[in-house]
Parts: structure tokens; C-alpha cells; sequence
């Protein structure tokens, strides 16, 4: 039986190996063509043990994607099966954008020590900060002035 690339053919499981399963497609001329189905290509789904999906003897459909030079046939299951008809996506709910503002600041009047004590200390590490961004160069030295 000569094999079609991309045709559906109805096989049965010969071996199994930790990488892939062997499946024997029967032939029409007597002589049955055996192909590889790779782990990769039983299940949509991640495969860590290809048993959990595969016994031998059992009949799968599979479709041929490749015949090498040296008559090496590369199957897929997952792709023999019929495409799961998806549920069309729902679109986003629009969301109302958001505008940053800043913490509202207490008047000076109403401010305790401490308070005023946290807004210096801030607003100087942020004067240091761009006083020190303004004077390193790009290789991380300071200018000598």
C-alpha cells in the first residue's frame, strides 16, 4: 500500500516507547505500512506518559505528515482528529481609563513634626537624586569640575 502525505488512515497500535508509538496502518495489497506517531503528536495536550493515552492494540486514526528518503512514515494522532469547534471569544470589557494623582498633601498648618520631618527628607533625596543623575556620566564616573 503506497501512503498519501496529509490523507486520514485508520491504524492499530503495534508498540509503544517512551518517545512515540509505532501504528500499523493495514494495506489493501497484503503487506501493512507501519509509521511513528511522536509523543509530540498524540493528545493537544501535554504527554509526560504516553500510556495514559495509548494501549497497545488499540485502533487509532492517524494522518500521514511526512515520508523520508529512507521510508520513514512520521504520523500524528491529534492531527486525524477533527478540530474542536472553539466557543467564539468574548470581547474585553472596556475599562474607564485611570489617571494617576498624587496623594493630597496636608496643609503646612495642620502637618505634625514629624510629617514635616518625612516631606524634607523626601523632597532632598529627590534633589540629591537628580543632582547626582545631572552629574555622573554615562560609565558611572563623576565629572571633575
Amino acid at each position: 500500500m503506497q501512503l498519501e502525505i496529509g490523507k486520514i488512515y485508520q491504524g492499530k497500535v503495534k508498540s509503544i516507547t517512551n518517545y512515540g508509538a509505532f501504528v500499523e496502518v493495514p494495506a489493501e495489497s497484503g503487506k501493512p505500512a507501519t509509521g511513528m506517531v511522536h509523543i509530540s503528536e498524540v493528545a493537544n495536550t501535554y504527554v509526560t506518559d504516553i500510556h495514559e493515552f495509548l494501549k497497545e492494540g488499540q485502533s487509532v486514526q492517524v494522518k500521514v505528515l511526512n515520508i523520508s528518503e529512507q521510508g520513514k512514515v512520521s504520523m500524528s494522532i491529534k492531527k486525524a482528529a477533527a478540530p474542536e469547534k472553539q466557543p467564539p471569544r468574548q470581547p474585553r470589557p472596556k475599562r474607564e481609563a485611570v489617571t494617576w494623582e498624587p496623594k493630597p498633601q496636608k496643609p503646612v498648618g495642620e502637618m505634625t513634626f514629624e510629617d514635616m520631618m518625612s516631606r524634607f527628607k523626601q523632597n532632598s533625596e529627590e534633589k540629591m537624586g537628580d543632582i547626582r543623575r545631572n552629574t555622573d556620566r554615562k560609565n558611572g564616573s563623576r565629572r571633575r569640575k
